[in-house]
Order: structure tokens, then C-alpha cells, then sequence
């Protein structure tokens, strides 16, 4: 969630990329705060060593601050930021300037599933650029007009697929979706995650505390999250909860509402726009990590968890599942259920009080997700693209 150090600076994959120039192209990049915004950044941060030139390409506007126009050109971390204009809506803004930023890249590197992966697709015999693309959760992080999106998957999605020379899916869940529709160029490299910036950050003792982070948008399911603590709290009243993120579907005003329409008003801390040094503060006075979301790309927030030493109780989506295979002091439960998520909660916290060491068996977990596996891997995904 912002900028922090990056840890495995080395991440020499034996190919040589001393005379490439590559262009990430994203629709929101730093100083929004963010999971997208965070692996590209994190992820170019990895590459300026190694590289001739990393720029990234994004919008003007943050779409939490659609009247703040941000400069047109910034250096940010040692990475050439340009910002262009753009219409439309935050799902698909449309911003054609792309296309003047492009001469001079060797590869091209889109992030996510948007305008940007379709006009760069459907103009590469224009600005004749080698095209690459990670996924980060396609476009299904909703069921809204979910019939409008399968037809628009398998027909416009489908003909830019074709037009890239790798596909990088987040997630096992990513992975099998996309699969289909380039069989030979798809890969899975799963998200790398800064280790260093919530290390440790974790309460040492046992608190009757639970955090969650991520913006407020309908796939979270903060309504959830806030029904299982009050279900939590009919047993223990005890338990209160942090939430931290920003806007978006839901504003401050409709979570307080539904705070206060479960009696839940003084036991609920709504936290907007913190700090990487506000989140560790918040994680200090917490012992277990939260999330109702039903989709999520990959779940890069539950690694930065278990990094700090929460014990997590998720909602059991396909990517939550994916990682409990590989971390198993994730517990899975079922939000939709109340009662069963109180069940989940106070039970990992008995865990946590009886077992002295669940706490950095979490942390140890962690590690397998550190950024030099990660971008020797796309190195590689890079050295296959760009074969003759």
C-alpha cells in the first residue's frame, strides 16, 4: 500500500535487458494507494537496474480525486512517471494519448484488463510495440452485468488476447480463466509482495482486535465484515475493529451508516488515506486480519498480513483458497454466514492465545511471496516476448 523499500534488489534471471527500454502502461500508479498500484510499482522499482529505461504510463486524475489534476510528468522512486488525460468511466477510461508515449519502447508492459489491453491490441499495426499484460483480476470483481461481461470476455477480450505475446495471470484463479484464450502464451507469475513495509508490525501480545484493508468497493463486502463482528461482539464484547482504505463504491459516509445501523459505533475505527506508517500503527494494536471479499486477484493484502504477523480469517474465494493451500494459519470461513464467521474468529483467536508460536509461523509463511522470485520471473516472461 504505497511506496516502501524493496527488498531483493538483485534479481539477476541471466538475461541481459542493459538496452531495453519498457513502458508499463496502468490506469492508476502512485500516489494512489493500492494493490494494482503497488505490484506495478514495486515491480518497476525491481527493474530500474536492470533496464535502460522504466516508465510508467497512467492517468491524470485519481479516480478518488477526479478534480485534482496531477502533474503531467514526475520522477517517483527513480521511475519516469507521464500522466495523460482521459473520459469516461473509472471501469473503462478511455485515454487514446497512450499512443504518443510509445515510440521509443522496446516492450510494452499493460497492467489489468481495460481500455488500455483493447485499444493497444486492436492498434498494433500502428505503434508496432512488442505487447505483454498481467491480469490483475480481469474484470469479474463483481456479478454486476455479469452477462454483458462473459459476452464481452469471449469477444473482445478474446481478439486482444490474441494480440499479445504473454499473458501473466496473478492467480490461480486468473490462470484458469485466461487460460482458454491463449493457450500457448498465458503463464502464472503470482504477485510479488513487499516484505519489509509491515514486517513485524503485528501486536506481540494477543488483542482482541481485528483490521481489514482495501478499498471500499461492493466486491469487499464490508457489510459483512461489520455483520460478523456483531456477531462476534454478541458473545465478546471485547472484539472491535479497524478498517482501512479509500473510497470507492462505498463513501465514509455509507460505512459509518452501516456501523451504526448494527450498533456497532464506538467499536469500529474507519481509517482513509493512512500512511504506510498509520497502517503499522494500526496493525500494532491488532491480532487478526479480516476479509469478507468474494473476488480477489490474487489477495496481495493477506500476504502483507501474515508479513506483520496477523492471523488471518478470510472469506473463502478462490484466491483466499489458493493461498490457504500454501499458509495454513489462514483460516477460511464462510461471511455470508455471520454466525459461522463469529465461530472463525473467536476460535483463531483461542488458537492464537494457546499456541505462542502461530504468530511467526504467519510471518514465516510469507516469505515465499518476496519480490526477487518475482521479477526474475517476469524477466523471463520478457526474454520470451521479445524472441524473434
Amino acid at each position: 500500500m504505497g511506496n516502501a523499500e524493496v527488498e531483493g534488489r538483485d534479481t539477476t534471471s541471466g538475461n541481459d535487458f542493459g538496452g531495453t527500454r519498457i513502458v508499463h502502461v496502468v490506469r492508476q500508479f502512485a500516489p494512489m494507494v493500492g494493490g494494482l498500484e503497488d505490484v506495478v510499482l514495486n515491480l518497476a522499482k525491481n527493474q530500474t537496474k536492470r533496464f535502460a529505461n522504466v516508465r510508467v504510463i497512467t492517468l491524470d486524475r485519481l479516480f478518488v480525486k477526479p478534480d485534482e489534476k496531477l502533474p503531467h510528468h514526475e520522477i517517483i522512486d527513480t521511475i519516469e512517471v507521464v500522466r495523460i488525460p482521459y473520459w469516461g468511466s473509472k471501469r473503462y477510461p478511455v485515454a487514446p494519448e497512450v499512443l504518443q508515449h510509445l515510440r521509443d519502447a522496446d516492450l510494452v508492459h499493460v497492467h489489468a484488463i481495460d481500455f488500455f489491453f483493447d485499444a493497444l491490441a486492436a492498434t498494433r499495426s500502428l505503434h508496432r510495440r512488442p505487447l505483454v499484460a498481467t491480469t490483475h483480476g480481469g474484470f469479474f470483481h463483481t456479478d454486476r452485468n455479469a452477462g454483458l461481461k462473459k459476452v464481452w470476455f469471449n469477444t473482445v477480450t478474446r481478439f486482444s488476447a490474441s494480440r499479445y505475446r504473454g499473458i501473466a495471470c496473478c492467480g490461480e484463479n486468473d490462470f484458469e480463466l485466461f487460460q482458454p484464450l491463449a493457450p500457448d502464451r498465458v503463464r502464472l507469475i503470482e504477485n510479488g509482495v513487499d516484505l519489509t513495509k509491515f514486517a513485524d508490525a503485528a501486536s506481540i501480545k494477543p488483542v482482541k482486535r481485528l483490521v481489514t484493508v482495501g478499498r471500499f468497493s461492493q466486491n469487499k463486502r464490508l457489510e459483512r465484515v461489520l455483520d460478523g463482528l456483531a456477531a462476534v461482539r454478541a458473545r465478546d464484547e471485547a472484539f472491535e475493529l479497524d478498517i482501512i482504505g479509500s473510497p470507492s463504491d462505498l463513501s465514509i459516509e455509507d460505512l459509518e451508516r452501516a456501523v451504526e445501523s448494527r450498533g456497532l459505533n464506538g467499536a469500529v475505527d474507519i481509517h482513509v488515506g493512512l500512511s504506510n506508517d498509520g497502517v503499522r500503527t494500526a496493525f500494532s494494536g491488532a491480532s487478526l486480519f479480516v476479509s469478507a471479499s468474494d473476488y480477489e486477484g490474487f489477495g496481495l493484502v493477506l500476504i502483507e498480513a501474515l508479513s506483520a504477523g496477523l492471523i488471518p480469517v478470510v472469506h473463502e474465494n478462490a484466491a483466499f483458497r489458493s493461498l490457504a493451500g500454501h499458509h495454513p494459519t489462514v483460516r477460511l470461513t464462510d461471511f455470508s454466514a455471520p454466525e459461522k464467521a463469529a465461530d472463525a474468529v473467536l476460535e483463531t483467536f483461542a488458537h492464537l492465545v494457546s499456541d505462542e508460536d502461530l504468530r511467526a509461523r504467519a510471518q514465516q509463511s510469507s516469505r515465499r511471496h518476496g519480490w526477487e522470485k518475482t521479477a526474475r520471473d517476469y524477466e523471463e516472461f520478457y526474454a520470451a516476448a521479445l524472441e524473434p
